[in-house]
């Protein structure tokens, strides 16, 4: 019998990857004081059998800061905490990118410290409420229109977050140009209203999160950089708009000549989100030479057809790690998986529906 792709080993670039498995981000929000602990090292140590892990998003500003418990890693506490984490999913042999995701406008002060801002490619106020620890849900304020000062800084910042992650020991970083965060909020011409340098014509939306990726590739390297987007998704208060196509094919095509890593793309649509239309990963498929990693409501057959396509060079997996922190090896096995799953404890601040998931047991049988 043909052994399955999923499960056999493969590289990211120069990385060895032992299997075709990733762990995709997912907020956890379990950093108290915006630090990583070693509780945030035991999750991802027991999910370690996957191939690639990417990590929560981490803030590489404390202006990116938006959710309650999120870490970064822009100082030494938070690098000393991601440390432990790189550690432990190296352990059993994994390998782990960290995210990097500055909130932009999905954001609010409460959640964030003293003297920071709420910044963003324009001044537009997102629809929606963001959970903080102090009064619960809140509407979203306002953000600040960002000036060049802080476009310049905000690039410098996830520049030095990527050294950062590499001190600590991580294999690389993801930029977060997704679900309707600072980088995807300059792609959009809904949220992006600015008329010259960062804004107007696509070119111009897309130069941000380009000048980003090129600048962190130069600096740790280009296989170690990779990019989460998410094409059609509205996240976030993020609407569709005419343009999606032209932008994501622009937006790629440059990715494929700046030679990063991956492209990492999300389709929500297995939670009800509009689906990522086929005829758009197939063109960054054909505009993007290296390694694409699709995301969203996979099964093991599933995987296993479009890693035969070549439509995808790695398959992540999402939810399912939360309840199965041994998932690779229940797919692998056919194993049942576990859908005892706590929503109401995905966002908390302990073990609890975090590290407190059971492994699989075989029962044996007596006659």
């Amino acid at each position: 019998m043909k052994e399955l792709t999923l499960f056999t080993a493969t590289h990211l670039g120069t990385l060895f990857l032992s299997n075709h498995i990733v762990m995709a981000p997912m907020t956890r929000c379990r950093a108290i004081g915006n630090i990583p602990n070693s509780l945030m090292a035991k999750y991802y140590e027991q999910r370690s059998q996957a191939g690639l892990i990417i990590t929560e998003g981490t803030s590489p500003s404390p202006n990116g800061l938006g959710y309650a418990r999120m870490p970064g890693i822009f100082n030494a506490q938070q690098i000393a905490g991601w440390e432990k984490v790189a550690h432990a999913a190296h352990g059993n042999g994994g390998k782990i990118f960290m995210q990097l995701m500055h909130t932009g406008r999905i954001s609010h002060s409460l959640n964030m410290a003293p003297g920071t801002r709420i910044l963003a490619p324009s001044a537009i106020k997102p629809s929606g409420q963001m959970w903080t620890d102090a009064k619960q849900l809140q509407e979203y304020p306002t953000p600040i229109e960002m000036t060049d000062v802080d476009i310049a800084q905000t690039k410098a910042e996830f520049v030095k977050a990527a050294q950062n992650a590499v001190e600590a020991g991580f294999d690389g970083v993801e930029l977060h140009s997704a679900n309707g965060y600072l980088l995807e909020e300059f792609l959009s011409p809904i949220s992006n209203t600015r008329k010259h340098n960062y804004g107007g014509s696509i070119e111009n939306r897309c130069r941000f999160v380009l000048e980003i990726v090129a600048e962190v590739a130069s600096v740790i390297g280009k296989n170690k950089t990779g990019i989460r987007i998410s094409p059609f998704g509205v996240a976030s208060d993020m609407p569709h708009y005419p343009e999606i196509n032209e932008t994501y094919n622009h937006l790629t095509k440059q990715l494929n000549n700046l030679g990063i890593a991956y492209i990492h793309i999300v389709d929500h649509s297995a939670m009800g989100a509009p689906a990522v239309p086929m005829e758009m990963k197939q063109t960054i498929r054909k505009n993007f030479k290296n390694t694409i990693i699709l995301c969203g409501g996979y099964d093991k057959n599933r995987a296993e057809a479009d890693l035969e396509t070549g439509l995808a060079n790695l398959i992540a997996f999402g939810r399912p790690f939360i309840n199965n922190p041994d998932l690779v090896e229940r797919i692998a096995n056919n194993w049942p998986l576990s859908e005892d799953l706590h929503m109401d404890q995905f966002y908390s601040a302990d073990e609890k529906g975090y590290t407190d998931y059971p492994f699989y047991q075989m029962h044996s049988v007596t006659v």
